[in-house]
This record gives C-alpha cells, structure tokens and sequence, in this order.
C-alpha cells in the first residue's frame, strides 16, 4: 500500500464491508512539513517581538513629551506597525497548521452500514487516550418532556458534581456548559448522552481474561451469533466485569441499532450537543448494586414510558445473563411471570440456573408502586426492594466510566466523533481568523482615531500659526532694521576705537606703515622694525590680541576675536638691519537675537 492521505482503503469481514482507513503521509513529506512549520513559527515569533520591540522604542516619540512624529511619519508607522504584527499572527498560524497536519494519525472512517465501529485487530494498534486527563464531564438524559444536564468537574481522581440543569421543551441547553472553545485543547471536555434501554439489545458472554484488544476480537468472531440483526446494521460496544474465576471474565455486549443510533445523535445535534460517547446507564446501576446471593435483580427505568426494565441474573457470583422486560398496561403480571419464566428455562437449558431464584427489585418508592404488585402476583414469591442511586449519583459513575473506558469501545460511530473533531477544529480555526480580522479592525479604528486627533491637532496648530505669521514677520522685518541700526551705530566709533587701541599699545621703536579697516570688523596692520627690537614685535601682537573694551556693567570684555584673523608675520630687509611685520585681527561682535 502505497503511503498518502488520499488513498482510501475498503477492509471486508465475512464478505461485508468494515471500516475505511486513510493512509498516513509520507515520512519525508512529514518531516519537511514540520521543519517548514518550526522554520515560520520561529521567524514569526522573531519577527512579533522585533515589532513589539520597535514599537517600545519608539513610544516616547508617539506619546513622549519630547519632539515627537509628525502626522504623515505617524500614520506611517503605525500602518507599518499593524501590518507586521498581524503578518507576524497569520504566520504563526500557519506554522501551527503545518505542525498539525504533518502529525495525524492514520485514521479509521467507518462508512454508513459498516458491521462495526474498528476492527479489533486496529485496535490493537491505536494508540489509546484511556490516560487522558479530563477537566469536566457533562452526562445528558433526554426524557420525553425535559432534558437534564449534569456538569461534573474532575477532582481527586473522580468527578464532583458542579452543576444541574433540565430544560424544558423549546428551551435550548446551556451552550457555556456543552459547547468545546479553545480552553478544551488543556482543559478537556467530555459529553456524554444516555440512549434508551428500550434501544439496546444485551448479551453476556464468559471469556478468557485477556487485554481490551483481544476481547474485542473474541467478541468481534461471535456478533453475528450474538446480534439480533445483521452485523452490517448494528453498533456495538463492550462492558467487561470480573468473574468469579481469574482465569475467566464476563463481557457485555451492547448492541444497538446503526440507524437508532443516527437518528438519536442528529436529535442531539439539532439541540447543539455533540456527544463524545454514548452509554448505557443501567450498566452503572448494576456494578453498584450489592450481590448478596443467587437470584434475579430487576431494574425498572423510570425515564421511559414504555414500562421498560433489566433483568440480570446472578448465579454463583457471575453474572450470567441480561435481558429486558416490560411492564405492559394489560395483565401486567402475566406478562412479567411469562418474560421471566422464558428467562430461567433458558438459563436451566444453558446450566448456569441451578437452583430457585431470589427475586429482587432495585426501584425508588413510586417505581417500586408500579412494578412491586404485578411481580408478586405473577411470581408468586417475595420480592426484596432495594434502594437503587439518585440519578445524580448514576450521572456520576457514567462519568467516570466513560471518562476511563477504552476510547473505541464506544457505541458512536467513527464517522461521527471524526466529524466533531474536525468541527471543533474548524471552529478554532474560524474563531481565530476572526479574532485576528478584530483586532486588524479594532487597530485600523484606534488607527483612524489617532490620525483624526492628530490631524485635528495639526489643523489647530496651522491656525495658530497663520493668525501669527504676520506678527512673526513683523518682528523679523524690526529685528533685521534695529540689527543695521545698531551696526550703524558700532561701525561709527569702531575705526576710531581701533586707531586708540593701536596708538595706546604701539611701542615707540616700531613704525606703522599702514592701518586698513575693512568690512567694518577686520583690523589689518604692518609695519617695521629695528633688527634689535624684533621682540617687541611680538608683544605688540600679544598686546593687541588681549586688548578690551568696557562694556555696559562696567566688566571688560576681549576687543578682538582671538579665533579670527591672520596670525604675525615678519621678514628681514636691507641686510637684516630692519624687520618688516604685518597682521590682522577681527572685532568681536555679537548678533542682534
């Protein structure tokens, strides 16, 4: 068989189609799914905390008092800033998706008229969930006029009931309490629905003990002896209990009709319950019923209208057969001695019914009413009534039995429980999807607002400054006129003050040549000098470079710059007897601000 997800299988037994069976995919492909899907959740988780990080950055340029971004930079970068975390969301997805998908199981689809839910013989090789940890277990009873929901939480290793609730007819079931969200992929849910024992047909077999897998194939090779109707039609499911032997166990066999079946999961579809197991709750009102002896316990169900009961017989510590009786409204206690009288002459015919019978009744005070005359006066012997479980109680030990049971050994069809775990994956997926597109639509709105406010912000601030700009260049045209009124009035003195400078510093043995004063700053002097008196040359251009001026608070304050200007220079001339020098310097002056 050629590996693929598409290649679908058809495995017969005894002639008839069983079960389907898609193929897993290919290992290579697998592990290059899984290398892609860790390769783009890894870059996806860089690529969110690289936007996170850059948006903490950048927040005291968005909301800091400090200069901050202008209105067309802002939209940018927030349009940037959405884009990338939502990218950085979907590729996050997809790497979960490919993750997921390179590691399904090969699966068994049951087709519609398959004998059976698994072959026995996959079992065996279906890796069993029995070890699941269930955080709460809903149980369902769906009578004729209301429906009663128990919510039960696991604690200590059994389950606590949480909550009860019964809906009347037209009033849907709680959907916070049936329905599975995200929280079910850690906290795990498991709905459970009781069918009617009018609808199941019950055998008991003695087999050797071995593991489920190899029960469920004993019984597998002897349905079409046990069931009632062809194989190809029915549903079945098992029940094991301890035997009085430790070689041999007693089995169960629940056996329902496929269509029953159908039809009471789409009426629970239609009340938005989808079940996870469906079970039979007068199996758990028999494993906790006391076996004091040999003898039949009869087990009426108070849900059904029909006067539907369980007879189950015990004889030498074993529970040797299961049957249902019913109390008709016409002569009642012929009707149950005869049921009943039919039951132990098959048992004298099998051997297991060696000796007079006990009669027992396990039903509540007005059960009791109902069934306790008829049996009396049809058997004609004393029957003991026993106080059965409160429902709540019989919801309980369905609980725990379903949520410990073997997960194949159930009476829904393959194709159903597929079908709800594709449903609930779907449904995260398309909740999901449509969280991310609300947060896409919950930040393009804040986007939005925060370009309106600050497009608001911008239209105050440009009124602002139009109503200024005429102020604004009114004092800019006063600045520049008192800026030349008062150069005007420094240049005046400014010649006169340097031609002091250089008179009151010039020694007596250098001669002045030439003195320019350019550009109303730039002081420009040369001169001469005995070769003998060159350094005075020197100190007469320390001396000019150091000069001050007073200014208004009586301080001095340097007359030239000592950054500007043309540094000393000098050279000798005829013969070395005189020195030729010359310099410039520039005033310093401030601007008008």
């Amino acid at each position: 068989m050629t590996p693929g997800r598409l290649d679908r299988r058809e495995f017969t037994l005894h002639g008839t189609p069983h079960f389907t069976m898609t193929t897993p995919l290919p290992a290579g492909l697998k592990w290059l799914l899984r290398i892609l899907g860790g390769l783009i959740i890894a870059g996806a988780l860089a690529g969110i905390a690289f936007t996170l990080f850059s948006f903490w950055v950048a927040r005291a340029k968005i909301f800091g008092p400090g200069p901050q971004l202008k209105d067309q930079q802002l939209m940018t970068f927030l349009a940037g800033f959405a884009g990338r975390l939502v990218g950085g969301v979907l590729l996050l997805l997809l790497g979960f998706w490919l993750l997921r998908r390179s590691s399904n199981a090969q699966r068994a689809v049951e087709p519609k008229g398959s004998a059976k839910t698994l072959s026995a013989t996959r079992l065996a090789k279906v890796a069993s969930r029995s070890g699941t940890r269930w955080h709460s277990c809903n149980v369902l009873k769906v009578g004729a006029e209301a429906r009663q929901l128990w919510q039960f939480d696991a604690r200590n290793g059994g389950f606590v009931l949480n909550r009860e609730q019964t809906s009347f007819e037209g009033e849907p079931l709680p959907a916070h309490i049936i329905n599975k969200d995200w929280r079910a992929l850690w906290q795990r849910k498991l709905n459970v629905a009781w069918l009617a024992p009018e609808n199941v047909f019950l055998r008991v077999v003695q087999l050797p003990r071995s593991d489920m897998a190899e029960t469920l194939s004993m019984v597998e090779l002897q349905m079409e002896k046990l069931s009632p109707m062809p194989v190809a039609q029915v549903v079945w499911s098992i029940q094991v209990l301890e035997h009085a032997e430790a070689t041999l166990q007693t089995v169960i066999v629940l056996i329902v009709a496929r269509n029953v079946v159908e039809e009471f999961l789409g009426q629970l579809e239609g009340q938005g319950y989808l079940a996870d197991r469906l079970e039979l709750p007068l199996l758990d009102q028999l494993q906790a019923t006391a076996i004091t002896g040999d003898g039949a316990w009869i087990y009426p169900d108070d849900s059904g209208s029909r006067g539907t009961g369980l007879a189950a017989w015990w004889y030498g510590g074993v529970l040797q057969n299961l049957d249902l009786v019913t109390l008709p409204v016409a002569k009642p206690a012929e009707s149950l001695k005869e049921q009943l009288l039919q039951m132990a002459w098959a048992g004298e015919m099998e051997g297991w019914l060696t000796s007079s019978p006990q009669w027992h009744l396990v039903a509540d005070a007005p059960t009791a009413a109902q069934w306790g005359p008829p049996l009396r006066e049809g058997l004609d012997q004393p029957i003991e009534v026993i106080a059965p479980l409160s429902i709540p109680e019989l919801a309980s030990l369905t609980a725990k039995r379903a949520a410990n049971a073997e997960p194949r050994s159930s009476l829904l069809p393959a194709e159903f429980s597929t079908r709800y775990q594709q449903q609930f994956v779907d449904r995260l997926w398309m909740r999901a999807l449509v969280g991310i597109a609300g947060f896409y639509m919950v930040a393009v709105i804040i986007y939005g607002m925060v370009v309106a406010v600050e497009t608001y912000r911008a239209r105050g601030v440009e009124g602002e400054i139009a109503k200024l700009a005429p102020q604004y260049t009114n004092a800019l045209q006063f600045k520049a006129r008192y800026q030349v009124l008062a150069d005007r009035q420094d240049l005046k003195y400014a010649a006169l003050d340097c031609w002091n400078v250089v008179a009151r510093h010039l020694p007596d043995s250098l001669t002045l040549e030439g003195m320019n004063f350019s550009d109303g700053k730039k002081l420009t002097l040369n001169g001469t000098a005995p070769a003998d008196r060159v350094s005075q040359i020197t100190d007469f251009y320390d001396a000019m470079r150091k000069a001050t001026s007073p200014v208004k608070d009586g301080n001095q304050e340097l007359m030239f710059d000592p950054a500007k200007g043309d540094p000393l220079k000098y050279s000798s001339v005829l013969a070395g007897n005189t020195y030729k020098w010359d310099f410039s310097l520039e005033l310093k002056r401030v601007e008008i601000q």
